[in-house]
């Protein structure tokens, strides 16, 4: 008799697999658990829910966003005394 389960093997291209292994390894995941999760976001509407959100957060405060990020990037743009024009 055998499993009931089936097991699918997808053969990924090495640099999409390099890209997958560092993604899991900035957020602190073993790879296996990072695509486990990326799997269930994906069905389960989460990621979409989260995009959404943000696509709202930008739509709505995007003007306010953006002026912020001027005035915080400010004190690096101006020139430094004393530096080459």
């Amino acid at each position: 008799m055998t499993s009931g389960k089936k097991q699918t093997q997808v053969r990924l291209e090495e640099d999409v697999l390099e890209a997958g292994k560092a993604a899991a390894r900035a957020r602190s995941l073993d790879f296996n658990k990072y695509v486990e999760r990326l799997i269930v976001e994906d069905t389960t509407g989460a990621r979409a829910a989260g995009m959404a959100a943000a696509q709202r957060l930008i739509d709505e405060h995007g003007d306010f966003l953006d002026d912020l990020e001027q005035q915080l990037d400010a004190p690096y743009t101006d020139q430094q005394p004393g530096a080459a024009a």
